[in-house]
């Protein structure tokens, strides 16, 4: 074996996750996997979704891999942290990848790491490989796209590796090195509807602040309507899903392409229904007509808040007035609508929260979720509070997640506030609607009243900051 490649997502050990029950292959991986199978390279994957650590730790000390691959990710730094130590007590050389490490770099190689992957891991690897066959950890400056340590301790990172320019002639997701109908039951079983996602283009050219570019960088390159029809015709005949879920950041995006891949896939007579996110921009009403007769069922809106001086902010170059729209159209059209609001974002005030509020209540999507926004290493957002950025746990115990910045609404504030927008709004599509039971409107007008008083009584900014006198800088994590 040249490699195992592995990743840290443990479904059965995070219980947030087990509520959702909503698991989806490491496409990335697959990818690796198809590449470097295809190059003639030895490849295992052990997919920890409906694993344990335990079976990780047997395979390593069956296989004795020379060489393990982990993705790593925000979610999943805790476990890749555990099982950095279990694959040096068995002799591996460790890699890690994806969005997390590069941006850590000193302190995943101070875990144990040995090597960091800086972008696409397919080209990296293919010439990563043969050298540490040859080399070991020697010599490792000719490589491009990596970070190690030198013999000094300082952390050596090299040239950037060019991004694969033909996506086309890459191997699909190599789907058969893992257990596909295991995910399919699990959806199956909890959702009554089976389901698989693809990717048909890697990158996002928009400049969101909050947004993590670190594997694809800011570049777009799609793979040819052909080909990606191609793929959903073989996932057919192989595994025939009731659901597609395209895992592209905006799927709309090359409103050609989507043109041409949507006749590509009449033509071989593929009509799955499927989820997609897109941006209000990327959308007109033959684009939501083709929409639909696809087969779209659902499309989140990266909407993120109803004040336009927030999204100006934040560099979304969408419009309120214009996310609102279509959304209607959208739902007109048959297409149910998702929105993501993120709340809390640099110099919002109680006036941008009232819009947001007011924003739902007229684009009155058929789901929305609210997050906190926290400061993701290597965004600009995180540059531009960085000085301002606390962490109450040690580095290995938390995540990006965790992070919070001075000055800014305590946790509780965003509770209160989240309590407070979501009654606000279920109320008022109440009210459109009609026919609501007298309990449940109680309880929503209860809800809505605990949040407002919440957010009044709760102390900002000043009180946050006494509450982690002693907390780290998250900068020294």
């Amino acid at each position: 074996m040249d490699i195992l490649l592995a990743h840290g997502y443990f479904l059965y050990e995070d219980p947030h996750e087990q509520k959702i029950m909503r698991p989806y292959p490491p496409l990335g991986i697959l990818y690796i996997t198809s590449y470097l199978k295809s190059r003639g390279f030895d490849v295992q994957v052990f997919d920890s979704t409906f694993r344990s650590m335990r079976e990780f730790e047997a395979l390593l000390a069956q296989e004795r891999p020379g060489v393990v691959g982990l993705y790593t990710n925000l979610m999943t730094k805790r476990h890749i942290l555990a099982m950095i130590p279990i694959c040096k007590a068995h002799g591996a050389i460790v890699i890690l990848g994806g969005p997390e490490p590069p941006h850590y770099a000193q302190e995943y190689l101070e875990a144990g790491a040995d090597l960091i992957v800086t972008g696409e891991g397919e080209l990296t690897l293919e010439a990563l490989l043969p050298h540490l066959a040859r080399h070991g950890l020697r010599g490792l400056d000719a490589i491009e796209g990596i970070a190690f340590r030198d013999d000094t301790g300082d952390v050596v990172e090299t040239a950037p590796r060019p991004f694969i320019a033909d996506l086309s002639a890459h191997p699909w997701p190599d789907r058969e090195a893992i257990d596909l109908p295991h995910y399919m039951q699990v959806w199956k079983t909890h959702h009554g509807q089976s389901s698989v996602s693809v990717i048909h283009a890697r990158g996002c050219p928009y400049t969101c602040t909050w947004c993590s570019h670190s594997v694809y960088g800011n570049t777009h390159r799609r793979r040819t309507p052909q080909d990606a029809a191609d793929e959903l015709l073989w996932i057919k005949e192989r595994y025939n899903p009731d659901l597609i879920w395209y895992a592209d950041d905006v799927f709309t995006i090359h409103t050609r392409w989507f043109f041409q891949y949507a006749a590509e896939l009449k033509q071989r007579g593929v009509r799955i229904p499927f989820e997609c996110i897109s941006r209000a921009d990327r959308l007109n009403p033959e684009v939501i007509d083709t929409l639909a007769d696809m087969g779209c069922y659902r499309l989140w809106n990266g909407s993120e808040s109803g004040s336009q001086p927030v999204l100006d902010g934040m560099q979304r170059k969408v419009q309120v007035a214009d996310v609102q729209h279509k959304t209607h159209l959208l739902q007109q059209a048959g297409i149910e609508t998702g929105m993501f609001i993120m709340l809390g974002y640099e110099g919002e005030t109680m006036a941008d929260l009232e819009a947001t509020v007011e924003h739902l209540k007229i684009a009155n999507p058929d789901v929305f979720l609210t997050t906190v926004a926290y400061p993701i290493k290597g965004t600009s957002y995180y540059a531009e509070v960085e000085s301002r950025i606390l962490a109450d746990q040690a580095w290995a115990d938390r995540s990006d997640r965790d992070l919070t910045v001075a000055g800014r609404h305590s946790r509780r504030f965003y509770r209160f506030a989240t309590r407070w927008m979501v009654s606000e709004v279920a109320l008022n599509r109440a009210r459109q609607k009609g026919g609501m039971s007298l309990p449940r409107r109680l309880k929503l007008e209860a809800n809505r009243r605990i949040g407002r008083l919440g957010m009044r009584l709760t102390r900002s900014a000043r009180e946050h900051q006494g509450q982690l006198v002693h907390a780290e800088p998250a900068a020294g994590g």
